[in-house]
């Protein structure tokens, strides 16, 4: 495993980490799942190159898909969740419901809620579009308040009046 580290003044400073595979972790120094880096993963900044110019586009406002290789670990439930929130639109937000719904298990919003909340790549993986049924802010590994910034900057707020800074 290689890793590197993103400086950003949207959500501070992002641990990155991959394989040959892929990007496996973003990290945020406010996490409640931090990565541990191992003592035989090797510090390689030239590795992410691509990762950083792609998540720099995006948090100044000039990218709003991702195309990089992905190898997250997870459950298949859990895989099933990550790649719907791939499905849902940049600037919109959604329903741990509708997740649900459209991964075909209307009865596992709360399943739904955990895998959210186990995304190893968050941004990338957009967990931050989904939101309560009511309109309400829920659950964000690295809090609400970097949720809100994600949600503000693709100006996401539009599109869910019941949302409110």
């Amino acid at each position: 495993m290689f890793y590197d580290y993103l400086k950003t003044d949207l959500v501070g400073t992002l641990t990155l980490v991959a394989d040959e595979k892929g990007l496996r972790y973003i990290n945020f120094q406010t996490a409640r799942y931090p990565v541990n880096l191992e003592q035989d993963w090797k510090h390689k900044p030239i590795f992410f190159t691509e990762t950083k110019a792609q998540l720099n586009a995006y948090f100044n406002g000039d990218l709003n898909a991702f195309d990089l290789p992905l190898a997250p670990m997870g459950t298949d439930f859990q895989k099933r969740v990550w790649q719907m929130l791939q499905k849902i639109p940049y600037g919109t937000v959604t329903s741990y419901l509708w997740v649900a719904e459209q991964i075909g298990n209307p009865k596992a919003v709360r399943a739904v809620g955990g895998a959210n909340g186990k995304n190893p790549l968050p941004v990338i993986i957009p967990c931050h579009r989904v939101i309560g049924s009511n309109g309400s802010l829920t659950g964000f590994g690295a809090g609400l308040d970097i949720k809100k910034r994600l949600i503000k900057l693709e100006n996401a707020f539009t599109t869910l009046e019941k949302l409110t800074m």
